[in-house]
């Protein structure tokens, strides 16, 4: 595949957003407002999970990015972080069956030398099992952050390419991002967050540069089907200019 930079080329949009990345945020919030433990809210948000996976693999999504735990999410109670690691072990067990089924490609990227063994080898197991898979690329984004990939890209080009430390004006986009930890992937269309906040929480800065950014109150365990269709009715009328303006868009599809 060949990725599109949107900061030196135009890509080719659709109505169906090809990769969507969401924020699944909520969680704890839909729990305390039952009453529930915070933890019980994690555990309804699985769910939605799957039903995210199943209505973009219906619709033709090819993409779908999900930020389960930033590289700040540590900072969480003990017990809070220590529930979401069993969730995802659990998850993993239980899910990637149906993933394969599905025509699901798994892959998870971020710092994952933090995880316990156990995890890491999940993880490993989960995406050689989905590998052949083409339909929906299910991207997991765990003990991530966007300065982390940032980073790491550069010490990966620096350590592969030591020439350019001699010459820096000579790196550009292109020599970096192909060292980023989702360099296979095309670049966003629609980002999602759920739960109210407004803001992109150092999830996929470098790729982010010009996806449509939406944000619902809703949390993530009530986010089904119907909201999100609605984020793609909302998508579907965006004017993806690309640094053009609406006159030359207009013209264009007039032509």
């Amino acid at each position: 595949m060949t990725i599109i930079s949107s900061t030196r080329e135009v890509p080719v949009t659709s109505a169906i957003p090809q990769h969507v990345a969401i924020i699944m945020d909520g969680n704890g919030r839909w729990a305390s407002k039952r009453l529930l433990p915070r933890t019980a809210g994690h555990a309804k948000g699985v769910q939605s999970v799957r039903r995210a996976v199943e209505t973009c693999g219906r619709l033709g999504v090819r993409h779908l990015t999900l930020f389960a735990f930033s590289s700040e999410n540590w900072r969480r109670p003990a017990e809070e972080v220590t529930l979401l690691m069993r969730l995802f072990v659990q998850a993993l067990e239980r899910e990637v069956a149906r993933l394969e089924d599905q025509g699901v490609r798994m892959h998870v990227v971020g710092d994952l030398s933090a995880f316990e063994p156990r995890l890491q080898e999940l993880i490993l197991q989960a995406q050689a099992q989905t590998a052949h898979n083409d339909k929906l690329h299910l991207t997991i984004a765990a003990n991530y952050g966007g300065r982390w990939d940032i980073l790491q890209a550069t010490r990966k080009m620096l350590i592969a390419e030591p020439e350019l430390a001699a010459n820096p004006l000579s790196i550009d986009e292109s020599q970096l991002e192909k060292y980023l930890s989702m360099s296979w992937a095309p670049e966003p269309d629609l980002f999602i967050r759920t739960g109210g906040e407004q803001r992109i929480s150092n999830f996929l800065i470098w790729q982010m540069a010009y996806s449509e950014l939406y944000f619902t109150d809703c949390y993530w365990p009530d986010f089904g089907e119907a909201e999100l269709l609605q984020a793609f009715e909302w998508y579907r009328v965006r004017e993806r200019r690309f640094g053009r303006t609406s006159a030359q868009l207009h013209a264009k599809s007039a032509s």
